[in-house]
């Protein structure tokens, strides 16, 4: 029988999270999704560098309503004010990154600074407190990188996944969740495309690209799985449909002219999730699949055993381009309609 979705209530009423990178995209979400269903929580921090972004999200969710809410200024390059953070912590959720890949190409270290450094930075804060969970988000960028924000983040799941290993007799479980693109984040296709469509003209990358897709909410609800979920060690990839740059292009404006302009620099033609050569140590859970490290306290089989998964075929890869499932034009325009808006005059 494969995993089951646990019930969340155990490892989030009456504990105290920190959120880094709160205030992005996943932070509004997460938080949005936690006041909602888990009204005992009992500390929610939203840990990140923007004092404006802080104050526009304590505009939207205001501390009269929301007691629980804190905002922390802080950046995890700064190990000392991360440690300050993590006191009273239960559950960590590792959200704050550079993503940028052009940004990342041109300010190579800055990037390494932020998603290396920093990563390090909160693994040793969190193994010199009493936090017991921790969940760190990925990209489908990090598997098999060829730009440096991919490289930088298989670096980061590479660190949380290993520092399973050091956590010595702490009751402390760290995992990762990577998925692919999030339907309608900041700096993402779909609303520079809604942004572009007043022009006449979309520009396209390549006519064959292809992306993975998930929506915030799913996004969200995988990352409170995973809490409940993981063994310690795993990076946790979920069952999500892929879709044509072409077909995303067509869905929020068929009457524009799609002009191809090219693929970047440090960009792929299809992402991948999971490499063939992670096949030997990757288990299908159903929903998600789970990647277990090498080096890790899982062997493979024990780990079937324990969770009811089953080892993938040798040689299995998880590609966007050779994904079975496809979302259509209608389907995308429902997607985007629910999850992103703005396309009330699509016929």
């Amino acid at each position: 029988m494969f995993l089951s979705i646990p019930d969340h209530h155990v490892m989030i009423d009456n504990t105290s999270i920190l959120l880094t990178g709160g205030t992005g995209s996943f932070g509004h979400a997460f938080v949005k999704t936690v006041l909602a269903r888990y009204p005992h929580i009992r500390r929610l921090v939203i840990y990140s560098r923007d004092e404006l972004k802080q104050f526009e999200m304590a505009q939207r969710f205001p501390e009269k309503d929301y007691p629980m809410l804190r905002y922390f200024i802080g950046d995890i390059r700064d190990r000392d004010r991360l440690r300050r953070a993590m006191e009273g912590i239960d559950t960590v959720i590792h959200a704050a990154a550079l993503k940028q890949v052009p940004a990342a190409e041109y300010n190579p270290f800055e990037c390494i600074k932020t998603n290396v450094i920093g990563a390090q930075n909160l693994i040793e804060a969190c193994l010199d407190s009493d936090v017991r969970r921790v969940v760190a988000l990925s990209t489908d960028k990090a598997a098999a990188p060829i730009n440096l924000y991919g490289a930088t983040k298989l670096c980061s799941d590479k660190l949380f996944t290993a520092a399973q290993n050091i956590k010595g007799d702490r009751d402390l479980r760290i995992g990762v969740v990577r998925y692919g693109n999030v339907m309608g984040s900041r700096g993402s296709v779909i609303p520079f495309f809604l942004e572009r469509r007043a022009s006449g003209v979309l520009p396209i990358t390549d006519p064959a690209m292809t992306r993975f897709n998930i929506s915030l909410t799913e996004g969200v609800e995988m990352v409170l799985w995973a809490l409940d979920a993981m063994h310690g060690g795993e990076i946790f990839v979920p069952r999500i449909p892929s879709y044509r740059i072409t077909d995303v292009a067509t869905a929020i404006a068929p009457e524009c002219r799609q002009q191809i302009v090219g693929i970047r620099p440090g960009e792929k033609l299809h992402e991948e999730m999971i490499t063939a050569s992670d096949s030997f140590n990757t288990v299908d859970l159903g929903r998600y699949y789970a990647i277990l490290p090498s080096a890790g306290a899982w062997p493979l089989d024990r780990y079937c055993a324990q969770t009811g998964g089953a080892p993938v075929p040798q040689g299995f890869a998880y590609n966007s381009g050779t994904n079975e499932d496809f979302l259509s034009v209608s389907q995308l325009r429902a997607l985007i309609g629910a999850h992103v808006g703005q396309l009330e005059d699509v016929a």
